[in-house]
Order: C-alpha cells, then structure tokens, then sequence
C-alpha cells in the first residue's frame, strides 16, 4: 500500500512523493486524509533546520501533526468502521521516512488509539483540533488560572482567547505587533503593547514564541502573578531575577495536549462553545505543498495553511 506524502528530506528542502505504507494489523486504521495543517511552530522549526534535538528527530521526515481524513480499513480491535470521519494526530507508518509527526500524506496506517471521530460537518477545520486542544492544555486543570492577558494573535492566541470566552471569565486583552493580524477579535480587545497601560495581569499567556519578551511580561504581572509559556522556544531562556523577586513571579511550561483535552475540546466545538470560523485562511492542493509551505511560513497574513489531499482539489 501506497500513499502521496509531503516528504522533508532537509532544511528547505520538501516535495511530495509517493512513500510505501507499513502494513495495518487489528488494532490500526486506515484513514484517507483530506485535509492537513501546516504547523508555524514545531514543523518551521524541522522546515528551517533550526529545529533543537529532539527524540525521535531525523530527515527524512514526513510532517504534520493536524490531519482529518475518512477511515477505509478498520482493524478488527479498533470499534471503527469505514466511512467514520476522523482526526489523526499523524502517523508513523512510513518505510523509509520518519512519522515524528506523520499527518501529511494522502494515506496512513494509524494505532485507533490515537485517532478521534469527528464530525463529518467540520470539513477542513477538523484539523484544527490538536491546535484547539493544545490551547485548552494550558489552561484547563487544577490551580491555573485562565488568561486575562494573551501575547499573539495567531491561530493558537485565538484559540485561547475563545477558550477564556468559553469558559466564562472575562475576555482577556491580546497583544499584537503586526497590523495584519490585529483584526479578527472575537468578543475581546486586541491592542499593541505600547496601547496597554496595565500593569497588574493575573495570568498572562505568550503564545508568541518570543522568549525576549519575559522581562517585558514580569513588568506586567501583578505580585504572584503567573507567565505561561504556551509556545515553543528554540533559545534559551532567561530573565533579570530583582523584578521577578519583588513581584514573586510564577512560570509555567504548558506542554503538548493530552488525551482528555482533545475529548473536551471536540465536546466544545460540536455543542458550539468554541469556534473554529476564520482561523483557516489560506488552503493548498497537496502537489503545491512546497510552496503551501513557504508562504506558511513566511507570510505572516497566513495564520493557517491547510493542505487538500482530495483528488478534485
């Protein structure tokens, strides 16, 4: 078995080829992808060559973590069947590439495990929910408080401004430095940095991925005030320890999202809590992957690149 896979052989160096598929055994699915995400985050790091060590890292790769496709072949131990509408969280299932991430492709072999049903209405936002899971990772749990201030107006930012909005807390303040992404609030306010005079957040949220910013953001919180680092950072990090002393700064690393999360986050997009509207704004057809990719990348009037695998696209 065969499948068209977006194939990362180098820094900068991507194409789609056709790739051979580890066989499936009864406790996996075979799943038609028809749309996949293009990651700014972890995926840029791979696609750039700046990428930091990482278990199970090697090029060849075939990326993308967000992906959602229709199965065709259900195990019999999986409690699938053909024509359920799924989300996959990638795959590895490549001879002769690694499936780090895995989602990319036309085709692949999934653990049912990993996979969520989905419905069949969400189309092409469907591979938003790792994105919405990862967001609602952050905040959900015992002892964390929901942000009041979001740093970054990107597809992740958004999500966690909705999530706030959900949850029933007052709508937070965004920041956002470029003009091209200060649009598109949702029932909250999106300002630059030099706009916001406050000084006194409870629990600010950096979805920017910008580690230069702590000493800013300590400047921001108000005493036992707490920084979460929701986006991913290729650099060491470090802060002045005298302002965050004398404001008794808490930090916290929030991680990739579970399991839990992603049943939660799925509940509240289906019951119609969390929207999903306007994050994607760009879409490819899968032969025009090198390109998706760059402007992915490098545009940054593209919050989500999402590629189309289905044959008419």
């Amino acid at each position: 078995m065969q499948a068209d896979a977006v194939l990362l052989k180098g820094p900068r160096e991507l194409g789609v080829e056709t790739l051979t598929l580890t066989d499936p055994g009864e406790n996996d699915l075979v799943i038609d992808i028809s749309h996949s995400g293009i990651s700014t985050g972890t995926e840029k790091l791979f696609w750039s060559g700046q990428m930091p060590p990482f278990p199970g890292m090697g090029y060849p790769l075939v990326p993308g973590y967000e992906a959602a496709g229709e199965v065709v072949e259900a195990g019999a131990l999986t409690g699938f069947k053909p024509g359920d509408r799924v989300f996959v969280p990638g795959a590895n299932c490549y001879d002769g590439a690694f499936g780090l991430f895995g989602g990319a492709a036309s085709r692949v072999v999934s653990d049912a495990a990993r996979v969520t049903r989905i419905d069949r209405m969400l189309g092409a936002e469907g591979a938003l929910l790792a994105l919405a899971a990862t967001a609602r990772h952050a905040m959900a749990g015992m002892d964390k408080a929901v942000p009041d201030l979001i740093v970054g107006h990107g597809v992740l930012g958004r999500l966690l401004a909705r999530l706030t909005i959900a949850a029933g807390a007052p709508a937070p303040t965004v920041w956002e430095i470029d003009p091209q992404r200060q649009s598109g609030a949702m029932g909250y306010e999106v300002l630059s940095p030099d706009d916001d005079p406050r000084r006194d957040y409870r629990a600010i949220y950096d979805a920017s991925g910008n580690g230069a910013l702590l000493n800013d953001l300590v400047g921001r919180i108000q005493k036992g005030g707490e920084i979460v680092l929701a986006g991913f950072y290729t650099e060491a990090l470090s802060f002045a320890f005298p302002p965050a002393f004398m404001k008794e700064a808490r930090f916290r690393v929030a991680a990739e999202w579970e399991r839990d999360d992603l049943t939660a986050t799925r509940a509240l997009v289906e019951c119609g809590a969390l929207s999903l509207d306007g994050l994607i704004t760009h879409q490819a057809s899968s032969p025009d992957a090198p390109d998706a990719y760059a402007q992915a990348f490098e545009d940054p009037a593209c919050l989500k690149m999402i590629l189309n695998w289905e044959p008419s696209a």
